[in-house]
């Protein structure tokens, strides 16, 4: 099993959020920890293609955007600022709402990114600990200590 202290959870969580449509995939090595990038065309290493099945990797399956959803209508229902809340919590309603939530902060609530940037990277480093131990590479006690170390930042 791998030590947390050795894995880049940024880069996990990045390959868990991953919702482009192109033909890549991230993988990660059960042994070492580390992170690679897979494109049909290049490969891992950018210059020589390889069949996924011929590689000893486990695949980061991104987590549908539901999940990358609801860390936005968290942090807006959070907000003690109502009209901040409500404004954020229009932002996301229909398609789009990545994309509008985003420039809603940096547009009208510019002193809110900070807060925002640390939600969204606590929640996305805690779900990257609970894949971890789901696919066994990690132990589950360590994905507990971490969860407990590491609760949603306050929002104001």
């Amino acid at each position: 099993m791998l030590e947390l202290s050795q894995l880049d959870l940024d880069e996990i969580a990045t390959a868990l959020s991953d919702q482009t449509d192109y033909d890549h995939r991230w993988l990660i090595d059960p042994t070492s920890g580390q992170v690679s990038f897979w494109t049909s065309d290049t490969g891992l290493d950018g210059e020589n293609p390889v069949d996924l099945e011929d590689v000893d990797l486990t695949l980061i399956d991104p987590l549908p955007s539901y999940v990358w959803y609801q860390d936005m209508a968290d942090f807006a229902d959070r907000l003690s600022d109502d009209p901040a809340g409500r404004r954020l919590a229009r932002a996301i309603a229909g398609k789009g709402a990545f994309r509008r939530f985003k420039n809603a902060l940096h547009e009208e609530f510019p002193d809110l990114l900070p807060t925002w940037h640390a939600f969204r990277e606590t929640r996305a480093n805690r779900r990257a600990v609970d894949w971890l131990a789901d696919e066994g590479l990690i132990p589950e006690d360590d994905a507990g200590q971490y969860r407990q170390n590491h609760p949603d930042p306050e929002v104001p």
